[in-house]
């Protein structure tokens, strides 16, 4: 296990008149759990906290045979971040994930989202990472690249939320939804998907990809990261948005909503954040960079709430 203790590197502008002005250090500061291009955040799913310790599971967009896909995350705000790797069993490493997710009442099962539309059911156990199903993401777009995907679960019925990261002026990002189960075998299992109007980030703009990350907090607010990538060596920019609405009836039917009019939470400077993480039963945003040739970083923020 690695501990990175380093300090804060990471500004935030003052955002819209709505928008507080109050950087990730405040909530806990910045903490590097890398320092090279392999090492980013790409997604992150909330597994327990203890005495004001947050641990979380992490991906990564890694590519090559041997490089990490799946780490551990020990998180003290303001304090410390330590970054345990995990093995991935079993099965081929998968190409370029991008989000992970916490299957609801299934302790240690989880859902990470490859860039393609690939998303993988896994158990992890101790250090190890096992594939219990894989499955296409439904109603694949030509030039669809994901880096989004939630659940939330509401009268015994779940629902699934991903997004297309979207790219600049030209390319908005379409979001969908559906009621999400697993077959028999273990693979997702998607109901009837879906689609919410075009999402552009209200912040920041130029090579801004609109949704790089979401999570929907316990009254169906969904929250989207988006940052500016301009380059491997940045600079970089991001922001977090309250976006809209979803919600799963009685039914079992989804409804999802995007507001015409986002409103824009929180600026972040010098950061590519592409994980947004609501932790449950607080206020708190578990936040994870990806920030190319300097390596990733872990904060938080007070972006929650309902």
């Amino acid at each position: 296990m690695t501990v990175l203790t380093a300090a804060t590197a990471a500004l935030v502008t003052a955002g819209a008149a709505t928008a507080p002005a109050v950087a990730p250090a405040a909530d806990g500061g910045w903490r590097p759990v890398g320092a090279d291009i392999t090492s980013g955040v790409s997604g992150l799913a909330f597994t327990s906290r203890t005495h004001g310790t947050t641990h979380a599971l992490v991906v990564r967009d890694n590519k090559k045979p041997g490089q990490n896909r799946v780490a551990a995350l020990t998180y003290r705000p303001g304090r410390s971040a330590a970054v345990e790797p995990l093995t991935w069993a079993g099965s081929s490493e998968p190409i370029d994930l991008e989000a992970i997710e916490a299957v609801p009442g299934a302790p240690g099962e989880y859902m990470a989202l490859a860039s393609r539309g690939l998303v993988y059911h896994l158990k992890v156990t101790g250090t190890r990472v096992e594939v219990l199903g894989t499955s296409p993401l439904p109603a694949i777009a030509g030039g669809d690249d994901y880096e989004s995907f939630a659940l939330t679960s509401k009268h015994g019925k779940t629902a699934a939320v991903w997004a297309d990261r979207g790219a600049g002026k030209e390319r908005p990002s379409t979001l969908r939804a559906a009621p999400f189960t697993f077959d028999k075998h273990g693979n997702a299992d998607f109901g009837p998907v879906t689609t919410a109007t075009r999402y552009r980030a209200p912040y920041p703009a130029g090579p801004v990809r609109h949704a790089s990350d979401i999570s929907i907090t316990a009254s169906g607010r969904l929250l989207i990261g988006s940052a500016s990538d301009p380059g491997d060596d940045g600079p970089f920019d991001s922001a977090v948005s309250d976006a809209g609405t979803v919600s799963v009836t009685r039914a079992g039917k989804v409804r999802l909503s995007i507001s015409k009019s986002p409103a824009l939470l929180r600026k972040f400077e010098g950061r590519k954040i592409e994980a947004v993480e609501c932790v449950p039963n607080s206020r708190t945003a578990l936040l994870g960079t990806d920030d190319e040739n300097t390596g990733g970083a872990v904060g938080s923020a007070k972006l929650c709430g309902s």
